[in-house]
């Protein structure tokens, strides 16, 4: 499907003209419509409750005689409020109640706007009285460090004070007498009333069903086969394998599961996965391929011949395994392009095709590999419901629910997303009335394009609380196939004013428990996980964003801009969020003369290299701005006029500076600044930006200003490089930043003496409770290994900690001391010891006593040469719950020491135990290593992988001997070494070249 929807009003490029109509009878008309009414005047409820608060308690009289308005104001939203449900499931039926609807959420976002310049008053007032408090204004004005806000904010002229707050007096007044107007309104509907009661989303257990697959066993095997086969009758090089099938019926699942096989992995060379959708364009596919076997593509002239005279040098002699999912394109002359340098891989190269169209797989020539999909069989959708279903529903209660459950699952008509989507909904239902309403609800009669996938999508928006519901219509902004940050969408939403803390939950623990309903029931799907086993990225079905985009047409302009020369938004455009999606350089492709209301305006896979300061300017309601992966290189410093900004990422840029007025932004939330190589420091007053909670900066060179420090209510701070230069942020700054969550990275700079113990002491790591993982880069200056040892041992983490890396450490000693006291780093679940150039020992038993410790990690220790057991007469369980140990990169590692060492058969007699479930050992790149420990063969071990490392692949290679006695009891071991590998499959050798 294509990627723009378009208000009827806009000129649209010629190749989305056909989509507008398509798209729009998907549903009714009563039903584009989407449910937001309920949050938003739920939420303005809350902030007219505090206007008053303010007035008072602060003793802050903004506007004169307000309060008989907000009293008002009050008393009509919660008149309205109490008629919104019945509203709202009334409109997919009345015209007249959505025009009503419409209405009402047309005042409830001026009003919204209204009381955000409410708040900025009361927060500008707030910084002028600690600038007082301080001392004499005009003094700190002759510091470097200095609030750069332009005199439009603290003006000392009364007038210009009177006439912003009696323009927000105004307002409220002209906003109360319309809203009164709809409140009378009401009446005449005849409304049913309802209490209204605010569900709370408990946070849910996603792990344990994500991404299950049901049915297509044989499709696997059929594919899997097709790729393994070396036969080739059509003479075609790579063959093309198409799977064709409607939307959400499980394309991209079966070639998922085929290209994620170890059959598949040992075949292939090179395996690359591209997500094509529509358009296609062949520059940015080769891009894609291209970055994926190379790793860069900056060197490349960026035109289509230089990209494909590239790919076909890239892939030169090498098989591949190619997927390209969702492909729409019948044009032969684009595929062409393509096709032809692929032709220049190996014999027995593969490309994968997911598509919806018959034709074409035909216009690609692979009529005889095509895999039809057909839809999944009530059993194997039942099966597939079940599991998302009764995660949390013992027997007992399941029974009665299963006839009326199998009922439902019909709805599905054989289709996977369907069926877990309907699983989602069914999830949070515990008795037979709340099924039954759901099987007889009247969502079933809509009579519409592909109901057997809206319908159940619609069900399932329907069942969200209100606050879910406006989160995840935001999802819209991202093109598709997109792939989603988890905690980036979590700040996009608090940006919008969608999320609110409640008692004693933050933002950001709301955040997720919103994210996790939305997965339970299928919103998003291809989930990639951190190292401790949480979900960090997503992507959106193409369905799904499909579904979102047609519900959120009246708010969400989307613009693919390839091919666009100048699109102008017309005057009354009710344009709240604006998306652009590949633009080519300068000019920027939108007019936005009449957009005053924009609250959103992002970029993706654009190429701009400015913003023109007078488009700045007429952003005067933004409050998220992504202007990420451009090629930019000088923000204009308009941008701090954007007083209601709560998000901004600039990330991906080629900022050298930010100009200072980047502090004027007193209600910034959310600033990214990641990879911005050439950017070295940030302005000074920082500081000021009180509101700040998360600032991210990973991989990047900057040096942040001392006054960031005063930020003690910063959540998210993701990397702090040390420097040894005066006046900038040091480790001992730290301190009193205990709110700090998340991931830390602490990097020490090799330009002077910037190890100091006295001054890692003082960080107080110690009381970063809410800290998970912490990364400490010591940039491997052997000569400061003393140094580095004290530092290390100074900086003492929380014991709650998770993940700790320990990254190009010089000092001898590998384990500080507070590793190895009863008290330290309980929940430590992932170790890792990256480039640490002196250690020579790896201690085993000061390690196997961290008790949660899951993931164990040594990877290019240069010097190490022995790996072992200490000897212990304690009778303890070393490593008790290790299930993955990876050695990589140990080039002088000859030994590894077992039982016959340290720990001898006494002392396993006494009780001593050696990682009792260990699942999965990896050796790479270990040249010298001979052996391995006879403590093996009493571990459950299920994978053991031995890659480049020839003195002990040749001691197994024959299947003997005391070696492999230690490794005969696991099912999956691979050795590969040079150009020969073999594999054991539950105990059969397959050797390959």
């Amino acid at each position: 499907m294509g990627k723009a929807f378009y208000d009827t009003t806009i000129p649209t490029p010629s190749l989305y003209l056909f989509l507008t109509p398509l798209l729009a009878n998907l549903f009714p008309p009563q039903i584009l419509k989407p449910v937001m009414a309920e949050a938003l005047v739920s939420v303005l409820i809350e902030q007219l409750a505090s206007i008053i608060h303010q007035q008072v308690v602060q003793q802050v009289k903004l506007v004169v005689n307000v309060e008989k308005e907000v009293a008002n104001l009050r008393d009509n939203f919660r008149a309205i409020a109490a008629v919104l449900k019945d509203a709202e499931e009334r409109q997919l039926k009345e015209a007249s109640v959505k025009v009503w609807l419409d209405d009402l959420k047309d005042v409830s976002s001026e009003m919204e706007d209204v009381l955000d310049d409410w708040n900025t008053e009361i927060l500008k007032l707030q910084i002028e009285k600690q600038e007082n408090e301080v001392g004499n204004v005009v003094d700190m004005t002759k510091k470097k460090v200095c609030l750069c806000i332009p005199a439009a904010f603290f003006s000392s002229s009364h007038v210009s004070r009177v006439i912003n707050r009696h323009d927000i007096g105004t307002k409220i007044k002209n906003l109360n007498e319309r809203l009164a107007t709809i409140a009378n309104r009401r009446q005449a509907y005849n409304f049913q009333y309802t209490t209204n009661v605010t569900m709370h989303v408990e946070r849910q257990k996603t792990t344990s069903f994500v991404d299950e697959t049901f049915g297509r066993v044989d499709e696997k095997e059929l594919l899997v086969g097709k790729l393994l086969s070396e036969d080739n009758l059509e003479g075609n090089c790579p063959i093309v394998i198409p799977i064709v099938g409607m939307g959400g019926i499980g394309k991209t699942t079966l070639a998922q599961l085929a290209f994620k096989d170890d059959r598949v992995k040992a075949k292939f060379t090179k395996r690359i996965w591209v997500c094509v959708s529509e358009p296609f364009d062949e520059l940015n596919i080769a891009k894609d391929i291209i970055g994926k076997l190379d790793g860069s593509v900056n060197s490349i002239s960026n035109d289509l011949e230089a990209f494909v005279q590239s790919l076909h040098k890239s892939i030169e002699g090498k098989k591949i395994l190619l997927v390209l999912d969702d492909v729409w394109n019948q044009e032969y002359g684009k595929w062409e392009k393509l096709k032809l340098p692929l032709q220049n891989g190996a014999v027995g190269s593969k490309i994968i095709v997911t598509t919806r169209k018959e034709e074409v797989a035909r216009m690609m020539g692979a009529p005889n590999h095509t895999i039809n999909l057909t839809v999944l069989s009530d059993e194997n959708c039942w099966l597939l419901f079940a599991k998302f279903t009764f995660t949390n529903i013992n027997q007992d209660e399941r029974k009665p629910l299963e006839p009326i459950g199998r009922e439902i699952v019909k709805k599905s008509k054989g289709l996977p997303l369907v069926a877990k989507t309907l699983g989602g909904v069914m999830c949070y239902k515990k008795t037979k009335k709340e099924w039954r309403d759901v099987l007889s609800n009247k969502i079933w009669e809509l009579d519409v394009v592909e109901k057997q996938v809206f319908q159940p999508l619609l069900l399932s928006y329907y069942d969200l609380t209100a606050e879910i519901k406006r989160c995840l219509l935001y999802c819209v902004i991202f093109p598709k196939d997109h792939i989603i940050d988890k905690y980036n969408l979590i700040e996009l939403w608090m940006s919008q004013g969608y999320i609110c803390s409640t008692g004693n939950k933050g933002k950001m623990d709301i955040g997720e428990s919103y994210f996790d309903n939305l997965v339970m029931r299928s919103f998003f799907q291809n989930f990639k996980k951190d190292t401790l086993g949480n979900i960090s990225v997503c992507q959106m079905h193409d369905i799904v964003h499909d579904f979102l985009q047609i519900l959120s047409q009246r708010d969400c302009f989307i613009l693919e801009a390839q091919g666009v020369k100048k699109i102008e938004l017309r005057i009354g455009n009710k344009f709240r969020h604006l998306s652009i999606t590949s633009a080519p350089r300068d000019p920027f492709p939108v007019s936005l003369n009449h957009s005053e209301n924009l609250r959103t305006l992002a970029t993706f896979n654009c190429k701009f290299e400015s913003l023109n300061p007078e488009f700045v300017l007429q952003l005067k309601c933004l409050r998220t701005l992504n202007l990420s992966n451009n090629d930019m290189e000088q923000l204009p410093s308009e941008v701090g006029g954007l007083v209601r900004l709560r998000y901004l990422d600039l990330s991906y840029n080629n900022w050298e500076k930010l100009p200072d007025s980047l502090c004027n932004l007193i209600n910034l939330e959310t600033l990214r600044l990641e990879r911005c190589f050439d950017l070295e420091e940030l302005p000074e007053a920082m500081g000021k930006l009180t509101n700040l909670r998360h600032l991210h900066v990973k991989k990047s060179y900057l040096r942040l200003p001392k006054s960031i420090a005063k930020l003690t209510s910063l959540q998210t701070l993701d990397q702090v490089n040390i420097h040894s230069t005066d006046g900038f942020f040091k480790v001992s700054d730290l301190r009193n930043m205990d709110q700090i969550q998340g991931k830390l990275c602490i990097s020490w700079w090799p330009d002077g003496d910037a190890f100091k113990s006295d001054d890692a002491e003082q960080a107080k790591l110690v009381n970063k409770k809410h800290l998970v993982s912490l990364k400490l880069w010591f940039w491997n200056s052997v000569s400061d290994s003393l140094k580095q040892e004290e530092t290390l041992n100074a900086l003492q983490p929380n014991p709650d900690l998770e993940s700790l890396k320990i990254d190009s450490y010089g000092g001898a000693s590998l384990c500080p001391k507070w590793m190895n006291t009863s008290s330290s780093l309980n929940n430590l679940r992932c170790l890792t010891f990256d480039e640490c150039g002196g250690c020579e020992f790896v201690p085993l038993v000061v390690l196997g006593k961290l008790a949660s410790l899951e993931i164990l990690r040594f990877r290019y220790m240069l010097k190490v040469k022995k790996v072992g057991f200490e000897y212990s007469r304690e009778q303890v369980t070393l490593f008790p719950n290790l299930k993955h140990l990876e050695f990589i990169g140990l080039l002088e590692w000859e030994e590894w020491e077992g039982m016959a060492a340290g720990l001898s058969e006494d002392s396993l007699a006494a009780g001593i135990k050696v990682m009792p479930c260990l699942s999965t050992l990896h050796i790479e790149d270990c040249y010298e290593l001979k052996t391995l420990p006879d403590f093996l063969r009493r571990t459950p071990l299920q994978n053991l992988r031995i890659i480049d490392s020839p003195i002990l692949s040749d001691s197994l290679e024959n299947r003997g001997g005391t070696e492999w006695a230690n490794i005969s009891h696991i099912p999956n071991i691979q050795i590969v070494q040079n150009d020969w590998k073999f594999l054991q499959k539950d105990g059969v050798r397959i050797q390959q070249e």
